[in-house]
């Protein structure tokens, strides 16, 4: 507050969304704070760093492949779409998809490509179609480019496939897009050829862009990875980057891949133009980098996937008994639990030390506790171990 000649003023006004964005602290994390401040140990089951749970791209490597890149961007000669070398290495990435440098976009992330297609594809108080249970961060985009999220229902009972009646229902005037995320987080979901096929026909048939979330598509376990650009799309938006793929978030290069028909993707690749050409936010080190990842990186990439299918395996096993599906791709499960799920999570927490999220932040519905299987080996057993006695002595 501000005094002046007797009167009293805000000195700062913030806006509408500011204050939304402004909340109270979750009682989960009160607790995980106190037990912090304790030094207490506690095995996090929700963060997905895999660089903190032992996936690390190889020092020395990364080193040798950034002293090139960055003598290669030592003149500042950006590119809105990305330097071409980077986008030739994406179009082999995704081969024998016959894609072409001229329709990729790259960006710093994979939050800022979901914001670049919202705000190419709705106005203010459009809905877009986003599979329920969801990733919260959605919610958040969504409120930036003022515009609302509306969900299709994921069928937990058919292992987390798309409910195509739902989904159907829920299309209106006001729909803009479908977001498709498969490998799905958190339920590990994979759709194969048949849902894909299906959704692709659905969205063609109300002229719908599908935005094709596909970051763990490098994560998939004993089934084959279905991709919608294979099936004719209209209009299609594919979103990935290195975050996931090769453990390097820090790195902040992912890409958008835009296909369909021609008219449609050129009206589209032009309005991604302009947004990209305003902020040129994609560090021109990490671009120059990136096809050396793609190839150097193979190994790393080998005993990456190796060490999650380990994880995987560990997690099933442990958990043998309760109830989920098997998660087909990505490295994240949705335990269904019968107590309820919030009360559930801080018990586990204060009393085990084991940190998971309550399936409400991911609005799915019923009691679910959400955990990744991303872990040192001994330490995810025992974890898994010590949840399972737990669960079992609370029922």
């Amino acid at each position: 507050m501000v005094f002046l000649f007797g009167e009293v003023f805000d000195l700062m006004r913030f806006s509408k969304l500011a204050v939304e964005f402004t909340g109270e602290q979750h009682p989960l994390y009160a607790l995980l704070g106190r037990l912090k401040q304790q030094k207490q140990e506690v095995t996090d089951l929700v963060k997905g760093n895999v660089g903190e749970m032992g996936a690390v791209f190889p020092a020395e490597l990364l080193d040798e492949i950034l002293l090139s890149a960055s003598r290669k961007a030592s003149l500042y000669s950006p590119d809105p779409y990305g330097q071409p070398k980077a986008r030739k290495a994406i179009v082999d990435f995704y081969a024998p998809l016959e894609f072409r440098e001229e329709q990729i976009l790259l960006s710093p992330g994979s939050s800022i490509s979901y914001f670049y297609c919202f705000k190419v594809l709705a106005d203010p108080g459009d809905e877009i179609l986003c599979p329920q249970p969801s990733y919260p961060l959605l919610e958040y985009i969504a409120q930036l480019s003022d515009l609302r999220l509306r969900s299709y229902r994921l069928a937990e009972e058919q292992d987390w496939s798309i409910d195509f009646e739902d989904l159907e229902s829920k299309i209106n005037k006001r729909t803009k897009a479908i977001v498709l995320i498969s490998p799905h987080n958190p339920s590990g979901a994979v759709l194969d050829d048949a849902e894909i096929r299906r959704l692709v026909e659905l969205a063609n048939k109300y002229h719908l862009p599908i935005i094709s979330d596909e970051v763990f598509s490098e994560f998939v376990y004993d089934s084959n990875f279905s991709r919608p650009a294979s099936f004719r799309p209209e209009l299609l938006f594919t979103l990935n980057g290195l975050s996931k793929s090769f453990a390097l978030p820090g790195m902040k290069i992912s890409w958008i891949v835009v296909s369909g028909e021609e008219k449609a993707c050129r009206q589209a690749l032009g309005s991604l133009e302009m947004i990209s050409d305003t902020f040129l936010p994609v560090n021109e080190i990490a671009q120059f980098a990136l096809a050396e990842i793609f190839e150097k990186g193979k190994e790393f990439q080998r005993s990456y996937k190796n060490m999650l299918q380990e994880c995987r395996q560990i997690a099933i096993q442990a958990l043998d008994g309760l109830s989920f599906a098997l998660p087909k791709g990505g490295f994240y499960l949705a335990l269904k639990i019968e107590a309820e799920e919030e009360t559930m999570a801080l018990k586990l927490l204060e009393a085990e030390r084991i940190l998971v999220h309550p399936g409400y932040f991911y609005e799915m519905d019923g009691n679910h506790l959400i955990m990744t299987f991303i872990q040192e080996r001994k330490r995810l057993e025992d974890a898994m171990q010590r949840l399972k006695k737990h669960l079992n002595s609370s029922a």
